[in-house]
């Protein structure tokens, strides 16, 4: 299985890299990891709508230049589907057995995602209502694919 993040911008918090590279060293047995990061595109100072729809499509098209025609693409999208732990396990279980060895997570920016990267989209994906930070969430995404194997595995998951 092969699992591909693409993520706007890079994290510059320790204490984030420093967990996204345990989760993808804890990853190594169950799937090949790759994160991709794409060049966050500068807003202007009170952006109007034209800019802010600007900024996302260069954002989406760089994105979206990571992802095959043959890629399963899961955006993280606020008003995407809310899934458990358990169910993020079952739908890579699933496209597992349907053939489906390559998942794409894009992760949008400050501004979120291109109509672009949304309609490409195989499943748009909430992890919560609350807003975090999009260096937060790819720490939080790489724990949940972790989880996710491990759920599968039937294996048990402490921290």
């Amino acid at each position: 299985m092969k699992i591909t993040i693409v993520a706007v911008g890079k994290i510059k918090e320790k204490y984030l890299t420093a967990g996204i590279a345990e989760f993808t060293k804890r990853l190594t047995p169950y799937c090949k990891l790759h994160i991709i990061e794409v060049d966050e595109e500068r807003m202007p100072d009170n952006p109007s709508e034209a800019d802010k729809l600007r900024v996302l499509t260069r954002e989406g098209e760089r994105m979206l230049k990571h992802v095959k025609d043959s890629s399963y693409l899961i955006v993280l999208d606020v008003v995407g589907k809310q899934a458990s732990s358990e169910e993020l396990s079952a739908k890579i279980d699933a496209l597992a057995l349907k053939g489906q060895s390559d998942i794409v997570f894009i992760i949008g920016g400050a501004f979120g995602l291109s109509p672009e990267v949304q309609k490409a989209a195989n499943e748009r994906l909430s992890f919560s209502k609350m807003t975090f930070t999009h260096q937060m969430i790819r720490l939080l995404l790489v724990e949940q694919v972790y989880r996710a194997f491990k759920i599968s595995r039937g294996e048990p998951y402490h921290l």
